[in-house]
């Protein structure tokens, strides 16, 4: 196995591609790491300009040194940044793609995404792997591009979303081992919600759920933490006071690393109702820690959890989903209040295979090796 000088680019580095790249170069130490990144503001600024910012910036030269391979997230523009720096098209290139912006939420705030959407096409027939973070992330991008080429009024090439898939693989973003945390449940029934605090993780549906489950009169306490904005939903004020006049609030808002782990290891479950989700790093360290996961059964969810730990998804009726979350939440309560909890944890060892970097580093190692 030969040392590579590996160029790392993440355009817009977000909380989990700091995450995943991060992993990358801690778990190969052997080749020589230079990382490019950019801040996760002004998205469509960034998503279109990155290739400016990075090609005429302070970082040209950087970007002139000898590489043995370019690792890019599929937010880099890469085809223009090699339209601009000519020399980086001769250097073998792997795109990982943590999302696409074919299935993504749009809200009332949102300018059309074609133009983002043309610019990943671009990015991934230029690369010589394309690696997605679920399948479900692969299929919805190839079904979305095949139907906006559809679009396109001539002169469209045939066999670009074949061509693309024939390079396509999926690899997760793996766990870091640290992960797997020691439980320290407490001794009330704890559910966390550990998603970020924007429109597209459900907090209206969260909302919901929560008030179906207090109609229950089930005595349970709520975790409801991650990444904080300044604008966000309106609803989590309503969930904020809603918790606290039930005396149901156990941990809010954005919590320091030590405060987050305390949180996992004491929450017996923890709930998505997310409109998307690629993969859900957020979910897996939480069933890391031994929780006991209730999602949604939609986007990536179904390609690593079990049915029995999916709630019926229904799009239209929020009400009726809510509804579906918390029976299954009374199920869990009332095995938990019997003495059965260990029981329940017992099975998502074997029930659900999360990927930890001590599995997945060998895939990643093929993947590197393969590309000369």
């Amino acid at each position: 196995m030969s040392s590579k000088s590996i160029l790392l680019l993440s355009s817009y580095d977000t909380p989990s591609h700091v995450y995943w790249r991060e992993g990358l170069v801690q778990h190969f130490p052997e080749h020589q790491w230079q990382t490019l990144v950019l801040p996760p503001r002004y998205f469509s600024w960034r998503i279109r300009g990155n290739s400016l910012s990075w090609a005429f910036g302070k970082d040209r030269e950087t970007l002139y040194k000898k590489y043995d391979l370019i690792i890019a997230t599929s937010m880099v523009d890469l085809s223009a940044l090699r339209g601009f720096l000519p020399h980086l098209a001769d250097i073998p290139t792997v795109v990982y793609c943590h999302e696409n912006q074919f299935v993504y939420p749009r809200n009332d705030y949102q300018h059309s995404p074609v133009e983002q959407q043309l610019t990943s096409i671009y990015a991934l027939l230029c690369a010589d792997k394309v690696v997605f973070n679920s399948t479900f992330n692969r299929k919805t991008f190839h079904d979305g591009a095949e139907k906006l080429l559809k679009m396109m009024p001539d002169f469209v090439p045939e066999g670009l979303i074949a061509a693309l898939d024939a390079k396509s693989m999926v690899i997760p973003v793996p766990l870091n081992d640290d992960c797997k945390l020691e439980s320290a449940k407490s001794k009330n029934f704890t559910l966390i919600w550990n998603h970020r605090w924007e429109y597209d993780k459900g907090p209206d549906r969260l909302l919901l759920a929560i008030q179906a489950v207090l109609a229950k009169k089930i005595p349970v306490k709520f975790n409801i933490v991650g990444q904080q904005f300044r604008n966000e939903p309106e609803e989590f004020a309503k969930i904020h006071s809603l918790l606290l006049k039930e005396d149901a609030l156990s941990a809010w808002g954005h919590q320091s690393r030590k405060n987050y782990v305390n949180c996992l290891r004491s929450s017996h479950v923890v709930l998505s109702t997310a409109m998307h989700d690629f993969q859900g790093l957020a979910v897996m360290e939480a069933v890391a820690a031994d929780c006991v996961p209730l999602l949604p059964d939609r986007v990536a969810y179904q390609d690593f959890y079990p049915a029995n730990y999916r709630y019926e998804s229904n799009i239209p009726d929020m009400q009726a989903e809510a509804e579906a979350l918390a029976k299954k939440i009374v199920q869990l309560y009332q095995k938990w209040r019997d003495n059965q909890w260990q029981e329940s944890t017992a099975l998502l060892a074997r029930e659900i295979h999360l990927p930890f970097w001590s599995t997945q580093k060998p895939v990643y190692q093929r993947l590197i090796d393969t590309l000369k």
